[in-house]
């Protein structure tokens, strides 16, 4: 499908079909008299498959995507670590084993320019994009220094200069938000792209479809993207869905979709690349991006669900081991420097906790603040 993913905002028509005119409430429509036919392909990219050459990265780029990736699940591991202590209060959703998805997304954007909205799961795609892990961390404690200055916690992190528009805790209710900002990139005449992430589960919620429709039927720019870590809380796919093929949803709304190997970050950045291209065109697309969580839903899942076995195997198909891998392989470093890497990152996540721990609680009186535009909005006394 190289043809459609790189297509041009003009749809094309399909061929003409030997037609009957009916009547029908008193109009005229062509009713076909053959059987409608419909045959639909659908780019893959697999992992293995591209090079960082492919995508235009240099050896540089490379190591900061690993720097990046390894912050990710540093961070998250002392994030959990954090909650098990009571610091962090509500909900925790980690984003361990989709750091992939993350950074090869933010790879492939004009960060700032661009527009990334998610679900709860949205520590990475904080992190990715360059939020600091300061300032994440201290959304966690829900303390003033935080991103969203202590009042939306993990499931609401947000960042206007880095083009983060959450985090959102109803499941698929973020989507029409996603092609609204969209349809402000158009309107406004921008140059900018929005990608929407959602899970599997979140699939089946009605005002994603809706949403989807209007993306296509408006010629917007965005990417509706699937993170299909293959179980919606503790319930999977294949019990869920009776089209458990999620690019095949597209097709009900005229847009290109591909379905990516989530646990390559080379597969990601490409196909973010390519889909980034259709979306600067003002073509809606769709991926869906197949990667796994090595963690349970929520801090509170005990993981029934899934074997032991299962998860021990697909703990092979690691993003960052088989990152780790082709930098070895492709000699742009050393086993020694990684390792020093890795512990870079693990004193700036412990030192993000420090920060977090000093950071004040907000103070009563910003209980009105960053609600309404405007400062003195007439319902605020």
């Amino acid at each position: 499908m190289a043809s459609q993913t790189k297509g041009t905002t003009r749809r094309r028509k399909p061929a003409a079909k030997k037609t009957t005119p009916v009547e029908t409430n008193g109009q005229s429509e062509k009713f076909p008299e053959a059987a409608l036919k419909l045959e639909r392909t659908f780019e893959s990219y697999p992992a293995g498959k591209f090079t960082h050459k492919d995508v235009g990265l240099s050896a540089d780029q490379v190591m900061a995507m690993y720097r990046n990736m390894l912050l990710q699940r540093r961070f998250e591991e002392r994030a959990a670590q954090m909650y098990g202590k009571q610091k962090i209060a509500g909900f925790l959703h980690l984003y361990i084993g989709q750091e992939a998805v993350s950074t090869g997304t933010a790879a492939a954007l004009e960060i700032g320019k661009d527009s990334v909205i998610t679900a709860y799961r949205d520590h990475g795609h904080g992190l990715a994009l360059g939020m600091s892990a300061n300032e994440c961390m201290a959304e966690l404690f829900g303390k003033i220094d935080g991103c969203s200055r202590g009042k939306g916690g993990s499931m609401h992190y947000f960042s206007k200069e880095k083009g983060l528009f959450g985090g959102h805790g109803i499941v698929g209710a973020h989507i029409p938000v996603a092609v609204g900002i969209a349809f402000g990139h158009k309107y406004r005449e921008t140059g900018g792209v929005c990608v929407g992430f959602y899970g599997d589960g979140a699939a089946g919620q009605g005002a994603v479809h809706e949403a989807s429709n209007l993306a296509s039927l408006y010629e917007l720019p965005v990417i509706l993207v699937v993170e299909n870590n293959h179980y919606a809380m503790g319930t999977a796919v294949h019990r869920a869905f009776a089209e458990t093929e999620f690019t095949r949803h597209a097709v009900g709304y005229d847009m290109p979709a591909a379905v990516v190997n989530g646990m390559d970050v080379f597969a990601v950045t490409k196909a973010m690349q390519d889909h980034v291209a259709m979306a600067r065109e003002n073509r809606s697309s769709m991926l869906e991006i197949r990667t796994y969580r090595y963690r349970g839903h929520s801090m509170s899942d005990p993981q029934k669900y899934r074997t032991k076995e299962e998860l021990e195997s697909k703990k092979d198909e690691d993003p960052i081991i088989r990152l780790k891998a082709y930098i070895l392989e492709a000699k742009m470093s050393d086993a020694e420097a990684l390792d020093a890497i890795d512990e870079d990152v693990k004193a700036e996540v412990l030192a993000s906790v420090e920060f977090a721990e000093k950071s004040p609680a907000p103070d009563l009186s910003t209980i009105y603040e960053d609600v309404y535009e405007e400062d003195d909005y007439p319902f605020i006394s």
